[in-house]
């Protein structure tokens, strides 16, 4: 895939950053019964291991919790996970490589971004961002960048913002085949979770395509 540079004013702010490339074959390959039944059991477990949630033992001390509070916003896997835990809303139906990531998410509470290596043009930097740049989000079309915050640009421009999200034009889309699931890793999270969260991604990815090719790098 394209090169990956992580710039320098990365250092102080985000420690790890982790890149899990997929290369998942023919949809005609796809195991769509065994991912459902992957799925089915990992939400089972989920639910089990949050049938005592607490949010202030769960996420209050979480580093994404206060990453996400130094820019006065909510972390958004927290809301994902309440949503599921206490709210009862269904797992989203849809893309099942964005189901991939979702699953992962809400098992390890950690932030990913999943993006089309097709659709990135040149080099993927990684950066701490000094400026308030817009962009055309997947969600918000009207979206911006953070001073401050971890981004990522290719030669056309932002694709990724850990507060802001994913771009409309690398994500995934009907005909997507190579991905990356990107993992924000803040500093005080240890290479063992990151590690964990790669293996995690990986078995959903070989549960929805067995044939699919994986391999899990940081940065």
């Amino acid at each position: 895939m394209q090169k990956i540079i992580r710039d320098g004013s990365l250092d102080n702010d985000a420690r790890h950053i982790g890149i899990v490339e997929v290369h998942y074959p023919d949809k005609s390959e796809w195991d769509i019964a065994g991912f459902e039944a992957y799925k089915n059991k990992e939400l089972e477990a989920i639910m089990a291991d949050g049938a005592d949630y607490d949010r202030e033992a769960v996420f209050r001390q979480h580093p994404y919790f206060r990453y996400f509070r130094k820019f006065k916003k909510t972390y958004p896997v927290m809301m994902q996970v309440e949503s599921f835990l206490l709210k009862g809303r269904p797992f989203p139906e849809g893309e099942y490589i964005n189901a991939v990531a979702f699953l992962t998410e809400l098992r390890t509470h950690i932030l990913l971004g999943t993006h089309d290596i097709d659709r990135i043009e040149g080099d993927l930097i990684l950066y701490n961002e000094t400026e308030k740049t817009p962009f055309t989000g997947m969600i918000n079309p009207d979206s911006h960048s953070y001073p401050g915050d971890v981004t990522g640009r290719d030669d056309k421009g932002i694709i990724i913002s850990m507060i802001a999200g994913a771009d409309d034009r690398t994500c995934i889309h009907e005909d997507t085949k190579n991905v990356i699931y990107l993992i924000f890793g803040v500093a005080e999270m240890m290479d063992e979770e990151m590690e964990n969260v790669a293996d995690t991604i990986i078995q959903g990815a070989k549960a929805l395509a067995p044939a699919a090719k994986a391999a899990y790098s940081r940065y």
